[in-house]
């Protein structure tokens, strides 16, 4: 039972389809020139509209230093956003559900920061490990925390972006696996339960990617 429930995770054996399930992961670099090409809609309006307010609030937490580096962390939202939502259609391969994908995104972020943070603001670094009104008694414990705390960083993103797709797709599957044994009465509300949890899953694809912009936003600001 748990192999065929985890192999909706996994790619496929041969090496031809193994690809092409990875390069669906960037399906989303095509419909970018559509997105500047194609006739306003009300779809379109409210994507510029949401990728907007992202911009401005990433734009507020990075602070006026770094106003252009807020395209970077949209440019991720909708990416991850992009994954997330391929990955709820049938018979589509989830690649934000693999730690593969998600740790690739995340370690190179924080490493960038820390690298950049101990090379151009040491001394901020250093006083960032102890947290101000800290007793002297239980400073060299707030150096192990806060160290401990920035090293699992990467970790707890990708994780977390990975669990929650995964946790969705368990249930849609375990759902759908109790089909074939229910009595024709208790179809309906099978698929009604399915819609309820596929749109659910929608809200957590969001979130989601949201979340792990924020935090790689915040992660950022940090360092500066």
């Amino acid at each position: 039972m748990m192999t065929s429930l985890f192999s909706i995770f996994e790619p496929s054996s041969s090496i031809f389809s193994l690809n092409l399930n990875w390069m669906s992961t960037f399906l989303g670099f095509l419909f970018i020139p559509i997105l500047f090409w194609a006739s306003p809609s009300r779809w379109l309006y409210l994507w510029f509209k949401i990728v907007s307010a992202l911009h401005n609030e990433f734009k507020t937490i990075l602070g006026p230093s770094n106003p252009g580096l807020s395209f970077l962390f949209v440019s991720l939202f909708s990416f991850i956003l992009f994954n997330n939502s391929l990955g709820l259609l049938p018979y589509v391969f989830t690649s934000s559900s693999h730690l593969a994908m998600t740790l690739t995104l995340a370690l190179p972020l924080w490493l960038s920061f820390i690298l950049f943070g101990w090379l151009n603001h040491t001394q901020h670094m250093f006083a960032h490990l102890v947290p101000q009104g800290t007793p002297n008694v239980l400073m060299p414990f707030m150096v192990v925390i806060e160290t401990i705390s920035n090293i699992i960083r990467p970790g707890t993103l990708a994780i977390r972006l990975a669990a929650n797709m995964i946790a969705g797709h368990l249930l849609l599957t375990l759902l759908g696996s109790m089909g074939p044994s229910l009595p024709s009465k208790l179809l309906v509300l099978l698929v009604l339960a399915q819609i309820l949890l596929l749109m659910l899953e929608s809200a957590v694809a969001i979130i989601q990617s949201y979340v792990f912009a924020v935090l790689s936003t915040l992660y950022a600001s940090e360092v500066n």
